[in-house]
């Protein structure tokens, strides 16, 4: 009997690893190597050393709202012929196929093919030309492919370890949901206002409400108006006539997107505190709250002299995507733009 027990036992595993792997998640896929916002490019020396550059170019674009100059991604570079078992492991890779087969330029992408997790882009293009071209004109697409898929990877993180009990406060005060890292360790009440703080006070994250009253209010002069009025009254500095407000308007960054596939409005730019030497940038958040007409602002700020702050405004960001508002499901994974098609 051990034996057939055996051979039984044996016949369940060999079943269950071909199951996984017809889903697309094999148990035996290697986890894959690299930092967050690191990409691996495979392209040959043509490609990669034309006069444009192009590739490079885009990746090397700054981060938008930082104090200081933070590029987008950490960038390595293989030839297509040292793609191979070892640089296959990258979590993010473009791969620059130009062939003359191909009759036009396009995007498309694979996940996991080699490791887990793992996001591949393979941009096909009749002639280095048109690919160099294509690239430039579709740069921001590239970028926010690649950012997305880190901020996807934030988010499962978040829902397995998040901080419990301000989420809890969240959904006491404002009847929302949001996972926040579990660094957020104390947190201050204000009226319809929550400012929550690591032990260092160099990740903060904020939340307050108003009225929705028309669709000014997504315009980047109401935002700020009533952001600042908003932090003056609810985070004051040390001394009297020292409080938050955002410093140079022309250098904020603000845009439409699509957040649990309904419009809220991004705001990138940097804070000061008036009358005092702080500052550091930040990134929010305002959705409408259909059902109690209102409009919900979620922030992440950063308060880190002299260091860099990239990743910090990124993992913030990544969670604001995670604010769940009244009636709304639990958030999904963060959607790919149409114009990549999955193989």
């Amino acid at each position: 009997m051990k034996p057939l027990a055996f051979y039984s036992s044996l016949i369940s595993v060999i079943f269950v690893f071909a199951s996984c792997h017809k889903e697309g998640k094999s148990i035996v896929t290697p986890v894959s190597s690299g930092r967050p916002y690191e990409v691996l490019v495979v392209a040959d020396d043509q490609c990669w050393n034309s006069p444009d550059s192009a590739l490079f170019h885009v990746l090397d674009t700054d981060v938008p709202g930082l104090p200081q100059p933070e590029r987008s991604f950490r960038i390595s570079r293989v030839s297509p012929e040292s793609f191979n078992r070892s640089t296959r492991l990258f979590r993010n890779i473009i791969i620059a196929d130009i062939q003359n087969i191909y009759t036009q330029t396009k995007f498309k992408y694979t996940r996991d093919a080699y490791a887990s997790p793992q996001m591949i882009m393979t941009i096909q293009s009749p002639s280095q030309e048109e690919f160099a071209e294509y690239v430039s004109r579709h740069g921001q697409v590239i970028i926010d492919f690649f950012t997305r898929a880190e901020m996807n990877r934030e988010v499962k993180l978040l829902k397995k370890k998040h901080n419990e009990v301000l989420s809890a406060k969240v959904q006491s005060l404002f009847d929302c949901d949001i996972w926040m890292p579990v660094e957020l360790a104390s947190y201050k009440v204000g009226q319809q206002f929550l400012w929550a703080s690591s032990n260092l006070n160099d990740l903060n994250f904020v939340i307050y409400t108003y009225p929705y009253t028309s669709k000014e209010t997504f315009t980047k002069a109401y935002f700020i108006e009533k952001r600042d009025s908003v932090m003056k009254a609810n985070l004051p500095g040390a001394k009297e006539g020292m409080y938050m407000v955002t410093a140079d308007s022309m250098f904020v960054d603000a845009r439409n997107i699509a957040v649990q596939g309904d419009y809220a409005y991004e705001v990138r730019g940097l804070w000061e505190m008036e009358n005092d030497a702080m500052g550091g940038p930040f990134v929010s958040h305002a959705r409408v709250d259909r059902t109690n007409g209102r409009i919900v602002v979620v922030e992440g700020f950063v308060y880190n002299p002299g260091k860099l702050k990239r990743d910090q405004i990124r993992k913030l960001n990544a969670a604001l995507y995670t604010l769940k508002l009244p009636q709304e499901k639990e958030v999904g994974e963060l959607p790919v733009d149409s114009q990549i098609s999955e193989e």
